[in-house]
């Protein structure tokens, strides 16, 4: 064996602002370089009337020890508690080293983290966390940010970046940093450098796109800050109360499918093995699995070929799993008129973005044929006349319109698949 280590878990109960410990989780290393994680429910939390379970899938509420060899021998729903690239790099640089582990990961990670699990060294839990930015503090963010980015390594950043630590655990690899505004928790998602379009206005306009086409979105607004546009997401894994803020667990489709998150893994990444789990998992399933169509859609619609297994969740602000508000809705201009194809399998036709091919598994989201078609038919003309003027009402130019105009109702949408990769 080349390491072991350990930490304690930390929940908070569903509808309280009660932190326990629920249980401790272990990592093993070994020299032909595999790794094994175990996890423990201690047996005051398995006593304790309101506990819940972790991941009703992989770790049911039960005594005894879980174990698992996948995934680095991280557990589903702590990787989805693990902080975003963007998170790891900033521990990575604080830390100023590139070998930590995933446990490593978790203990330093921010208390903003996505769910309702903390992590750390001592037996007993902490108290809630109630630091957070604030809007205020967008300029100085924004500018480290930018320095980070940059990989500038001067003692001015680095005193810079340990405000930003604050908010580091939510989302992909854009810059972020959680804030708060008007009694509620934001995500302020921040320019990059290498942007083709400015983001803030167009990913508002998606989500406010999709909204129109029957699918939940988060509440969202656009500042300027420092001459710079910031999309605010309002957490939808946060609620205020208060003494502080409720947080509700929260897992990834990436958990729900027991799948890893690099490509050599895409062949588990599937919609209608989403929802097959939404089918199992939720309380009110036929709802989410329509909504889950919708979602499909509108992705093929728009190009969005970012849909990975992480852009999707469930949360559970009661004991109850719930299919989580749609995030991360961004179009992605390409060449390809015939075939363009997004990063979840859709249908009898792997992940080819096209009418048919969502129509072929439309039973599995509890949809007949006639219905589904229906769906296609409404969102597909939503999208054609209200996607640019929502960007522009966003804050959006008319070169960010231009830039990204080839995403949204490209030609093999309505090809005949057959004939396109084929099979005629």
């Amino acid at each position: 064996m080349s390491f072991e280590s350990s930490c304690f878990v930390y929940i908070q109960l569903p509808g309280t602002l009660r932190v326990v410990t629920c249980g401790r989780y272990a990592l093993e290393g070994f020299d032909d370089g595999t790794f094994r994680g175990r996890f423990v429910y201690g047996r005051s939390y398995r006593d304790n009337p309101e506990a819940i379970e972790l991941d009703p899938g992989e770790l049911p509420l039960r005594a005894g020890l879980h174990e698992t060899l996948e995934l680095r021998g991280i557990f589903g729903a702590l990787r989805d508690a693990s902080p975003d690239a963007w998170g790891r790099r900033i521990i990575e640089r604080e830390l100023g080293r590139s070998d930590l582990t995933e446990l490593d990961f978790l203990l330093h990670s921010p208390e903003d983290r996505v769910g309702a699990l903390s992590f750390g060294l001592d037996a007993k839990s902490p108290a809630p966390w109630r630091k957070f930015n604030r809007t205020l503090d967008l300029p100085r963010l924004i500018a480290a940010a930018e320095r980070l980015d940059a990989d500038e390594t001067s003692a001015e950043r680095i005193q810079a970046d340990d405000l930003l630590h604050l908010g580091t655990s939510v989302g992909g690899a854009r810059p972020k940093a959680v804030v708060e505004d008007a009694g509620a928790l934001w995500l302020a998602k921040f320019p990059q450098r290498d942007d083709r379009w400015n983001n803030a206005p167009v990913e508002a306009a998606m989500l406010r796109l999709a909204q129109l086409c029957g699918i939940r979105t988060p509440e969202t607004q656009v500042v300027r800050i420092a001459g710079k546009d910031v999309l605010l997401v309002k957490r939808f894994d946060r609620a205020a109360v208060p003494d502080g803020y409720l947080r509700h667990r929260m897992l990834s489709a990436l958990t729900l499918l027991r799948a890893g998150d690099d490509h050599t893994a895409r062949a588990s990444w599937s919609y209608p093995r989403i929802a097959d789990e939404l089918r199992r998992l939720v309380a009110e399933p036929t709802e989410a699995l329509h909504e889950m169509f919708r979602r499909m859609v509108f992705n093929a619609l728009i190009s969005n070929t970012d849909d990975h297994p992480r852009n999707h969740a469930v949360i559970a602000p009661t004991r109850h799993w719930q299919l989580s508000p749609a995030y991360d809705l961004t179009p992605n201009p390409q060449v390809a008129q015939e075939q363009r194809h997004l990063a979840l399998q859709i249908g009898a036709f792997n992940r080819y973005a096209n009418r048919e091919n969502l129509l072929s598994y439309c039973p599995r989201f509890r949809l007949e044929r006639t219905a589904a078609n229906a769906i296609i038919d409404d969102m597909k003309r939503i999208v054609g006349a209200r996607w640019r003027e929502l960007v522009r009402s966003a804050g959006g130019s008319e070169r960010d319109c231009e830039a990204i105009a080839s995403a949204f109702l490209y030609p093999g949408f309505e090809y005949d698949p057959n004939v396109v990769l084929g099979k005629a």
